[in-house]
C-alpha cells in the first residue's frame, strides 16, 4: 500500500477539520482506465476528495473483455502501475468480477462506493453496506471514443501515404 504525504495530498488538513463527514472515511471506486484521459483523472480526483483513503479497483483483463467484448489496449499490470502512480490513489488492486463488488466493498472497508453517472442506479444494492454516490462524468471524453478516433487517424495517414507511392 502506497502512502501518502500532506503536500501532495488533495485533501487539505484544514478541509478535514472543517468537515467532519469526510475524515478517517474509505472510498472506493472501480473501471477500466485504459488510455488514461483527463476523465479519469478528474473522477479519480473528485473521488478522493470524498474521503481520506481512495481505493481503486482495476478490471482485470478478462473481466474487460467479458464486460466490453474487447481486450484493453493497455493490460492489467501497466494500467494498475499507472492509477497507483496517481498522488490521490492510494490503493490499487485487480477487480475480477462484477459480481464481487459488495466483497470488494467489505473486504477494503469502504464507506463510500463511487461510479459514473452513466451506471446511476446500478449500485443501489450496496446502499445497506456504505453510502453510494454517481458522479458526472467529463462531457465529451470517452475512451471508446479516444480509440476510434487514434484507429480513423492512423487509417487516414495510411491511406494518404499508399495516395503518395
Amino acid at each position: 500500500m502506497k502512502t501518502r504525504s500532506h503536500d501532495v495530498s488533495p485533501r487539505n488538513p484544514l478541509e478535514l477539520l472543517m468537515n467532519p463527514q469526510i475524515a478517517n472515511r474509505t472510498v472506493i471506486t472501480f473501471g477500466t482506465f485504459d488510455v488514461l484521459h483527463v476523465g479519469h483523472t478528474r473522477i479519480l480526483q473528485r473521488s478522493a476528495a470524498l474521503g481520506t483513503r481512495l481505493v481503486v479497483g482495476v478490471s482485470s483483463d478478462a473481466l474487460n473483455l467479458r464486460k466490453k467484448g474487447r481486450r484493453p489496449v493497455y493490460d492489467q499490470a501497466d494500467r494498475m502501475e499507472i492509477i497507483s502512480q496517481l498522488r490521490f490513489v492510494d490503493q490499487v488492486f485487480l477487480e475480477e468480477s462484477l459480481e464481487l463488488k459488495g466483497d470488494y466493498i467489505q473486504q477494503f472497508g469502504a464507506d463510500v462506493l463511487v461510479m459514473g453517472d452513466d451506471w446511476k442506479g446500478r449500485f443501489d444494492e450496496f446502499q445497506s453496506l456504505c453510502e453510494v454516490v454517481y458522479l458526472p462524468r467529463t462531457e465529451g471524453i470517452s475512451t471508446t471514443s479516444l480509440i476510434e478516433e487514434i484507429g480513423e487517424r492512423h487509417d487516414r495517414q495510411r491511406l494518404a501515404l499508399v495516395g503518395h507511392s
